[in-house]
């Protein structure tokens, strides 16, 4: 990249909400989200020159599409404002930030509005569920299941398991921290769960199967929630960290990304990988260039890593593809305490997908922003000691769309 996006601010809802009880849906989500970035980022609806949305189930769940002129419908302060919807399944509002990013760099705006939201609590959890099957290639998966996407990942830990080998005690101790970093997060919807000594344990009670090589501990949740956050030019935080009295060396700023796709169908990527020493090479060569825009060697230069854990073994398999550890031995880093709060690379400190929660369209938002709060040193009790520089990864799919970004603040 030739020149940083700066992010500005951004806001996150809670997690927890249940919005349909109070009569509400992702509307209420989307304005609420976007006053809210707007009044953290110290601007005016005036200030936006361009929206991206990210949702990936709204017709589905909410039979509501044209969700950019969602946007000044609840916020009529934006009401002529060019704005446009991104899907990309998991990594929707991902897309959207990219979209964000591209027409900053390309000079067509300073100051764009990155909007992620999703609502799944409206329906009940096996129609949620369903819904989110349209990630997948429907009819033409090939295997038979009654809950795609835990079979799906159950499907990526027997891979690991044929081909390096994989001891579950280390999924659920993925789980565990999980859990246990979302209890410092005040807005993680699991953050007032409670566990006991066998929740993290092949127990068939306590931790029950719900499709082969996926436990109920394994899952990511289904969450409603939205995340807002403001992407700028140098040009354009300049003159706002002036005018705010800020300097623009502590505004958290993106310094590199990585977009890769493949098919839709897993078994496809699973075959095509075989005998290559990642099982998704393509969210390998996502993180590469990554790290290329940005500058960097590599995860050794990364401080810690909000990464995509809709299941445990998602998050086993970013661990190896990140480089903290060699290929096919993420427990490594399991085993160490590498990606635990302390060790040498935290990894989701916020809590992820498991524990923070899964509204889809908006973790990729959520992942960013949670990135600049770590770099800027406003992370609260989720905070990772002197961090300066983070990295996301998110996926949509059965990791067909692949996004990363590397958030840098400070003296990074």
């Amino acid at each position: 990249m030739s020149e940083p996006v700066y992010l500005l601010g951004g806001v996150q809802t809670d997690f927890a909400k249940v919005w349909s009880r109070q009569g509400q849906d992702l509307s209420d989500m989307m304005r609420e989200a976007t006053l809210g970035a707007l009044e953290a980022s110290g601007l005016h609806a005036q200030d936006i020159q361009s929206v991206h949305v990210g949702n990936a189930f709204a017709e589905l769940q909410r039979q509501q599409a044209h969700l950019g002129a969602m946007v000044p419908q609840v916020v009529p302060q934006l009401w002529g404002v060019p704005a446009m919807r991104h899907e990309g399944a998991c990594a929707s509002s991902s897309l959207a930030a990219l979209a964000a990013m591209a027409e900053i760099e390309a000079g067509r705006y300073d100051c764009v509005l990155v909007l992620g939201v999703e609502e799944f609590k409206n329906l009940s959890g096996n129609e949620a569920s369903v819904n989110q099957n349209a990630a997948a290639w429907q009819g033409h998966e090939g295997f038979d299941c009654t809950f795609m996407w835990p079979a799906a990942f159950g499907r990526v830990a027997q891979a690991y398991e044929q081909r390096f080998g994989l001891d579950r005690r280390h999924l659920n101790r993925i789980a565990e921290i999980n859990y246990g970093n979302a209890k410092r997060n005040p807005l993680a919807q699991t953050r007032h769960w409670r566990f006991d000594e066998r929740s993290f344990t092949d127990d068939d009670e306590a931790n029950p199967v719900i499709e082969p090589g996926t436990r109920r501990q394994d899952c990511g949740q289904i969450t409603d929630g939205a995340c807002a956050i403001v992407l700028a030019s140098g040009r354009f935080a300049q003159a706002h960290a002036r005018r705010t009295g800020r300097r623009i060396e502590d505004i958290a700023r993106i310094s590199g990304w990585g977009h890769r796709t493949a098919g839709l169908r897993l078994l496809d990527k699973l075959e095509r990988s075989e005998g290559q020493p990642y099982v998704f090479p393509h969210m390998r060569q996502a993180l590469e260039d990554a790290w290329r825009r940005a500058g960097v060697s590599g995860v050794e230069a990364m401080d810690g890593v909000e990464t995509h854990d809709c299941f445990t073994t998602t998050e086993y398999a970013a661990i190896d593809h990140l480089g903290l550890t060699p290929p096919g031995q993420s427990w490594q880093a399991v085993e160490d305490g590498t990606i635990a709060p302390g060790g040498r690379c935290p990894v989701n400190m916020s809590g992820g997908l498991i524990g923070c929660g899964h509204p889809v369209g908006a973790t990729g938002a959520r992942m960013l922003l949670d990135a600049a709060r770590q770099v800027s040193g406003q992370a609260g009790d989720c905070q990772i000691e002197g961090a300066r520089r983070m990295q996301t990864l998110n996926i949509g799919g059965s990791c067909a769309t692949v996004v990363s970004f590397v958030v840098e603040g400070g003296a990074a």
